[in-house]
């Protein structure tokens, strides 16, 4: 039997990452032995050229290639072979990232870029199960970056603000999929809303 794959979405800041790793911890969902994973991927030759990337000027279109290289490669090695073996797979950032921030980035280049890189990932890339989307304002989200130190170049309130309508975009199109989370809410309320969910859903 196939496993499930759930990921988690969200602007810079909206806690994702901070649930991802109590996730992770939580002796109930350990007891199914998730295979817990992230975008850009850690420690590979596609996930360090994306991070050199983000630190960097990359032309925006060479950005895009370099992700998606990057979803390739982990679809290969790791999401695939996981979900073919039963295996639940649960990844701190995945496609979903990708429309909504090059949607934004390559604005300039095409009509409608969110659709564009969509359909770059047509036919290959495996479609999540269940999607929990952080969602929270732009301006709270970057007080939180900056308390976290040196900001990268998306964590801009502008920026963040039209990858959240992205975002909000991909949910209102399949509301079957994505769980749309308040993140300006308590860490602690949040967390248990989403390790909630994901026993419910596993």
């Amino acid at each position: 039997m196939r496993g499930k794959l759930i990921t988690l979405e969200g602007i810079d800041g909206s806690g994702k990452s901070t649930v991802a790793k109590k996730i992770q911890e939580n002796p109930e969902i350990q007891v199914f032995d998730p295979v817990f994973t992230r975008e850009p991927t850690r420690g590979t030759l596609t996930g360090t050229a994306v991070e050199n990337a983000i630190q960097s000027e990359t032309d925006q279109l060479a950005e895009l290639f370099l992700f998606t290289a990057d979803h390739a490669e982990h679809l290969a090695k790791l999401v695939k072979p996981a979900l073919a073996n039963g295996k639940n797979v649960i990844s701190d950032r995945y496609s979903d990232s990708r429309y909504a921030y090059q949607g934004v980035t390559l604005k300039s280049r095409f009509e409608n870029p969110l659709e564009w890189v969509r359909s770059l990932h047509s036919g290959w890339t495996v479609v999540p199960d269940l999607t929990f989307l952080f969602d929270i304002e732009p301006e709270i989200a970057v007080e939180r970056c900056g308390k976290r130190g040196e900001q990268t170049k998306f964590e801009k309130i502008e920026f963040l603000q039209n990858v959240r309508e992205n975002f909000l975009i991909l949910a209102a199109e399949d509301p079957g999929r994505f769980v749309v989370i308040d993140a300006s809410r308590p860490q602690e309320e949040v967390e248990k809303k989403v390790i909630k969910k994901v026993l419910e859903f596993i």
